[in-house]
């Protein structure tokens, strides 16, 4: 049986509590998350423990990482892993909250939002950038600029949806309903595009919309079969 197993994350912008739940019952079952994987976690098999979990974002200088770390381990929450600006505790039961107040879970979302936000604005610069290439070019150029901008937006259009949800969480701490009201119509709205651009643009619209919709699903899906049987390969082999 395999010591080790890959589970994805709904996305941490989208549903942080439902993943540290998740990872909650995994270990009532034994398993215990051991790093982070992309799109996902790694679990350990061990002694069956009950065990609560939460994410922190901060960019941390190299001096700093001992004290960050040590700030929390004198408050009960044990350093599991980091990837990055996210930095993933445990604790048992009834532990006082990482965040237990309105101003320090904004500054949680602040800087999340500050770290996706660098890798973010570049992929859409990019995308936008390819897809202004493909209305101005033509030929080979312009099935080169196509493909790359195909390529891009199925990576840019998630991770802006990212940073925006991230934007999202730290306006539902400050009871902005507004913004989060406006957040929820987004989808609507970009629905609304698509079909204008279904209806007024040309047949290859049909197309790009195809290519990003299917791109978008089979990207996570590929990731999961892939780490998932890794993880299966190398659990055997251990």
């Amino acid at each position: 049986m395999s010591k080790t197993k890959y589970i994805m994350s709904e996305g941490l912008a989208f549903s942080e509590d439902k993943d540290m739940e998740k990872l909650r019952r995994f270990s009532l079952k034994g398993w215990h998350v051991s790093d982070f994987k992309f799109m996902g976690y790694t679990l350990k098999k061990g002694k069956c423990s009950d065990y609560i979990y939460s994410v922190d974002y901060r960019s941390l200088e190299e001096a700093e990482e001992d004290e960050y770390f040590d700030f929390f381990s004198s408050s009960g929450w044990s350093h599991i892993a980091s990837e990055g600006s996210m930095h993933l505790f445990r604790a048992k039961p009834n532990t006082k909250p990482i965040y237990s107040d309105c101003d320090t879970s904004v500054e949680k979302y602040e800087n999340s939002a500050r770290s996706m936000s660098y890798f973010a604005i570049p992929f859409v610069l990019i995308t936008v950038l390819s897809w202004v290439g493909v209305m101005i070019s033509s030929g080979t150029l312009q099935s080169v600029l196509f493909t790359i901008a195909v390529i891009f937006s199925v990576i840019a259009l998630p991770t802006a949806w990212t940073v925006i949800a991230t934007y999202n969480n730290k306006w539902k701490v400050k009871e902005r309903k507004g913004l989060v009201n406006l957040f929820k119509a987004i989808p609507v709205l970009l629905f609304l595009v698509a079909v204008f651009i279904l209806l007024y643009v040309d047949g290859s619209a049909v197309n790009i919309l195809a290519y990003m919709v299917i791109g978008a699903i089979s990207l996570p899906t590929a990731i999961w079969v892939i780490m998932s049987l890794y993880h299966k390969i190398g659990g055997k082999k251990a």
